[in-house]
């Protein structure tokens, strides 16, 4: 009796350490091209990318201007298709799904440039984010994470008249209302003079409860990643932590870093 007593303890600490890793997010990339057709003929902008993303990380992505960074982002959230290859979500291949589809299974997307939504209101799209109504309190804490004041923002409408900073900021407090699985953000620092590296760094923390991505060359984004990944000519060319990478984004040949 012990010894089956034993057994049955040992089999359920699997079954629970199984299932704590099988509720983990994961996003894997196999595989992955993406070419485009032009008149000089077929051009490759992403060439058999393999990656794997891990729950409660932070991972930077940078390279040259056309590396293929944004690119990659844009063919995990479903704006692009892809050539060849498999994008799987918790063991679950999504090539194949649309946008909103994805979006639904918790996948997020801030634009480099964000967009405007004529007739809608900041409040309105935080609530549409978050699949549910915000009161004033809840809006407050959303905001002030981005820097900004909920009574002065949540019935100005996502026009023309807000500026592009105040858009960039809105569209990482959309981020943070959705709780996605996944956040993805393509150079976010664009528009954020006015607010402090330090809060946007503080914002990635808060997002790290799930998958993180961000397209940067800013140095002090680097320096907070759990993983660099450098891009070179639609290939992976280097992969690591911040330690073993940094030194070697110093390096003009590897990539362009921002130190400001």
């Amino acid at each position: 009796m012990p010894f089956v007593k034993q057994f049955f303890n040992v089999k359920k600490f699997i079954d629970l350490i199984v299932k704590k890793n099988y509720n983990k997010n994961m996003l894997e990339i196999k595989n992955l091209s993406y070419s485009v057709e032009e008149n000089s003929g077929r051009k490759d902008i992403l060439k058999d990318i393999n990656l794997t993303f891990e729950d409660n990380k932070l991972y930077v992505i940078t390279g040259h201007n056309g590396s293929g960074k944004s690119s990659l982002l844009k063919l995990v959230m479903g704006i692009m298709q892809k050539s060849s290859g498999q994008i799987i979500l918790d063991g679950e291949d999504i090539s194949n799904l649309g946008i909103t589809q994805r979006a639904q299974k918790g996948i997020c997307y801030a634009f480099q440039q964000p967009v405007t939504f004529k007739g809608l209101k900041v409040k309105d799209l935080l609530d549409i984010a978050a699949g549910q109504s915000h009161n004033l309190a809840q809006m407050c804490d959303i905001l002030s994470k981005v820097g900004l004041c909920a009574k002065d923002y949540i019935d100005r409408f996502l026009d023309d008249k807000l500026s592009g900073g105040e858009l960039k900021r809105i569209e990482l407090a959309q981020a943070l209302a959705r709780e996605g699985k996944i956040n993805m953000f393509d150079e976010p620092e664009a528009g954020i003079d006015l607010w402090s590296f330090e809060n946007l760094t503080s914002l990635f923390d808060n997002l790290k409860k799930g998958i993180t991505i961000v397209v940067s060359h800013q140095k002090r984004i680097l320096e907070i990643a759990d993983e660099i990944i450098l891009l070179s000519d639609g290939r992976v060319v280097g992969q690591g932590s911040g330690k073993k990478m940094l030194p070697l984004l110093d390096d003009k040949s590897c990539g362009r870093l921002r130190r400001d």
